[in-house]
């Protein structure tokens, strides 16, 4: 039989297209796509991933806290990256004795305990939590009439003096979380003659009428929200250059004079405590009755701003202590541009059982290598390499990014692409964001690809955009979290993102009652918001990762910068 040399040619075109196909690589598209969908996703893990990190309390420098690091080692390991462990000796404080008394008839002596309540599942290791303290407060003991200061902030000190008459000078202040950093808080109380400062959580900002957790997500009123008073970056006895100790023994430090020097540490004692001890406090002030706007909730005592007739006798004795902490590196190696990094990162260590801050970002990192894992598994190699780093020590001042950031200082500043932050990933609905503008676009097109977890009939930018204007970015500025260091010292463009609001947007921050629990009935109860937060984060490493070209957009950068210009005076 005889074949027309048309059809020849349409066979052999139809061969040769097959041929293509089994000889041409898979798209990276295709594996961009494979990512966010549903067969590589799952909430089941990322849930057994968060239990098993919030089993026990974990602040930085713990054996706990070791612990969850190889954890988090086993789970690179398996998913096929390659990972080690960088480890700094670094200063860190802990509390050795703390006691409060307010001097009225009769005296109170506060326990500044948290309370568990019946049922606690974690009730059995709540004495593993550290006592309530401040990082790196100033040891001391104060006795001095109290003030009440609002949030602490300078315009509060001008209201007290200008509008009221009130010198804070030789008091021990009353401050309420909320508006500013609490170093800031101690800060500004110093700056204004105070000898000492008591930090505490008011029912109007962090507690429930009449409910609260475990039946309700606010805050006990035994709750306390500690946390640290340092007002630097990195290790304070190492400011500038890395913690590690080099072959012939260990590296050079600055003495406890110097770091006071420096002006980054309290000059004054400090203590945190619940809204109950507040109050009680708040009862024993007499003098001018505070503004509306510096009352308390509807059934609280009036607030009155003194000074005294109450004293209070603060005594805070600290620790300073050189522990080891412990970063983990996993690598994916870039296949064409090796030299070149995206990196992904987000912090271990907890004040307590860190379900919210910072565990929920540490699952969700979790979540991205197991993902990346099973790309590998299909034949993906991404054109740059991509960094997976779960920092210790960001609670005490961003301490082992900053160290890691000091170390490899050079390196970073020619060779890293961007740096992509989860800290609180999750602490309740709605997509937040923080980026330097070169990379809003590409999260905004992050967020059209990724379904909204709270309404999975339009997108997470559909959500975002509800209100019908364009999603607003936040920026990045101060010490907020492990981005710090990347943008503020190196330069690197950096992005941060959560579902939740800010970082102190849930009222358990920083407390006892962070755990598994309070996640599981209140802040991502089927844990699809920690599957959403995965897509996006790891979507946009892969974007940076494999395109050619990489997908910065400096439009909106030159708009940001002409809108900055409209308010600088020359």
């Amino acid at each position: 039989m005889k074949t027309s040399t048309t059809t020849t040619t349409t066979i052999l075109a139809i061969a040769t297209s097959y041929l293509f196909l089994l000889i041409t690589p898979t798209q990276k598209s295709t594996y961009h796509s494979l990512f966010i969908s549903d067969s590589l996703s799952d909430n089941a893990s990322i849930y057994n991933h968060l239990k098993t990190l919030t089993r026990r309390p974990h602040v930085a420098g713990s054996k706990a806290n070791a612990e969850a690091a190889s954890y988090v080692v086993s789970v690179f390991t398996s998913s096929y990256i390659p990972s080690h462990i960088v480890s700094y000796e670094v200063s860190l404080t802990y509390p050795l004795s703390r006691s409060l008394v307010l001097i009225t008839n009769p005296s109170t002596t506060f326990t500044l305990h948290q309370e568990t309540y019946e049922g606690d599942p974690y009730a059995d290791v709540a004495d593993e939590v550290v006592p309530t303290f401040h990082a790196y407060a100033k040891s001391g003991t104060v006795a001095a009439p109290v003030c009440y200061v609002n949030y602490g902030r300078v315009e509060d000190y001008l209201t007290l003096k200008d509008k009221n008459g009130v010198n804070v000078s030789g008091t021990v202040v009353l401050a309420r979380h909320g508006k500013i950093y609490r170093g800031d808080i101690v800060k500004n109380a110093y700056e204004e003659g105070a000898v000492g400062v008591v930090i505490y959580s008011d029912r109007k900002d962090y507690g429930g009428e009449e409910k609260w957790f475990p039946d309700e997500k606010w805050l006990p009123p035994s709750g306390v929200q500690v946390g640290t008073v340092y007002g630097g970056l990195g290790d304070p006895t190492t400011p500038g250059w890395a913690s590690s100790s080099s072959g012939d023994g260990e590296c050079e430090r600055l003495n406890k004079d110097e770091v006071e020097k420096g002006g980054d540490v309290p000059l004054i004692p400090s203590l945190p405590v619940s809204a109950a001890d507040g109050e009680k406090i708040m009862r024993s002030i007499g003098g001018p009755v505070a503004e509306d706007d510096w009352q308390g909730s509807k059934d609280a005592p009036i607030y009155r701003l003194g000074p005294g007739p109450g004293i209070l006798n603060l005594s805070y004795k600290g620790q300073d202590v050189i522990a080891t902490i412990q970063n983990v590196i996993g690598v994916i190696e870039g296949a064409e541009e090796p030299d070149r990094f995206v990196i992904l990162g987000n912090h271990r260590d907890a004040w307590t059982f860190g379900a919210v801050d910072p565990n929920s970002g540490t699952a969700a990192l979790l979540e991205v290598a197991q993902r990346l894992g099973k790309l590998q598994k299909k034949g993906w190699r991404p054109r740059r390499t991509i960094l997976l780093c779960n920092w210790d020590a960001e609670e005490y001042g961003l301490i082992g990014s900053t160290e890691w950031v000091e170390e490899n200082r050079e390196i970073l500043a020619s060779k890293a692409v961007a740096y992509l932050n989860a800290d609180c990933v999750v602490g309740g609905p709605g997509f937040n964001v923080r980026a330097t503008p070169q990379l809003d676009e590409l999260i905004k097109r992050a967020t059209q690809e990724v379904k909204d977890p709270d309404n999975s009939s339009q997108s997470i930018y559909e959500s975002w955009t509800s209100s019908g204007s364009s999603p607003l970015f936040g920026r990045l500025g101060g010490g907020g979290s492990d981005y710090a260091s990347f943008l503020q010292h190196v330069g690197i463009p950096a992005a941060d993102i959560a579902f939740g609001g800010d970082v102190a947007g849930y009222p358990v921050y920083h407390s006892l009652y962070d755990d598994f629990v309070w996640m599981e009935k209140f802040g991502d109860p089927m844990f699809q918001r920690h599957v959403a937060a995965a897509s996006v984060w790891g979507l946009v490493a892969l974007w940076l990762a494999d395109e050619e070209f990489l997908p910065f957009d400096y439009l909106s950068y030159a708009k940001e910068l002409q809108v900055c210009l409209q308010f600088i005076r020359w």
